[in-house]
């Protein structure tokens, strides 16, 4: 489980801001349980969405969502990863691949993380951020992302992975708005899939 709880140069959570909210958050909460579930709706309630209230930056860094209070869902995986490895709570990412209108073709990625909970094992999170339509929501073991893939083309990938993809993080880092990375979001092709392990998926 160390590679699901290490610092790096993305999920910087021995920055002193983010270290300083994880350990405020946990102090509230007697158990990793509920320690997990805080983390998960202060980032999903407390950092806007960067296409929901069109805001910038664009964020990548966990320490630089933290301090904008804006990110694109990729960059909100990345600081309620930092805040439960912070708290001990081994944390992964997860992906899916959603139509971006509801239609079909195009596609984007979508980011999200997975928390290894004692008493359920490894449990499924998106703090994407709610709004009409989307209920995500913590409730183990039921599973309730923000997004469930239902269209041909679209896929659930079931990998939880130790770092965020790297593509995803040169996407995030060369747009200068949130408008430029909304026109250039991130796909995957099978190539990628294979080079990432991110090969067995249902549509």
């Amino acid at each position: 489980m160390q590679e699901y709880l290490r610092s790096s140069e993305i999920i910087d959570w021995q920055n002193r801001e983010v270290l300083e909210l994880a350990l405020a958050i946990a102090s509230e909460h007697i158990n990793p349980l509920a320690i997990a579930k805080a983390c998960f709706e202060w980032v999903r309630d407390r950092i806007h969405h960067s296409v929901d209230y069109q805001m910038n930056p664009v964020t990548c860094r966990a320490s630089d969502v933290l301090k904008h209070k804006t990110g694109y869902c990729f960059a909100k995986s990345h600081l309620l990863a930092a805040l439960l490895r912070a708290n001990g709570l081994p944390t992964g990412f997860c992906y899916q691949r959603l139509s971006i209108d509801d239609c079909g073709a195009p596609y984007s990625l979508h980011g999200f993380n997975a928390v290894y909970l004692p008493e359920f094992g490894w449990y499924r999170i998106d703090p994407r951020g709610n709004r009409q339509g989307v209920n995500a929501q913590f409730v183990p073991p039921r599973e309730q992302l923000a997004c469930r893939p239902k269209l041909i083309g679209e896929v659930d990938f079931p990998d939880i992975l130790a770092e965020p993809l790297p593509f995803v993080i040169e996407a995030l880092d060369s747009s200068k708005a949130w408008d430029d990375f909304l026109n250039n979001l991130p796909d995957i092709s099978m190539q990628l899939q294979k080079n990432h392990g991110l090969v067995t998926y249902s549509s």
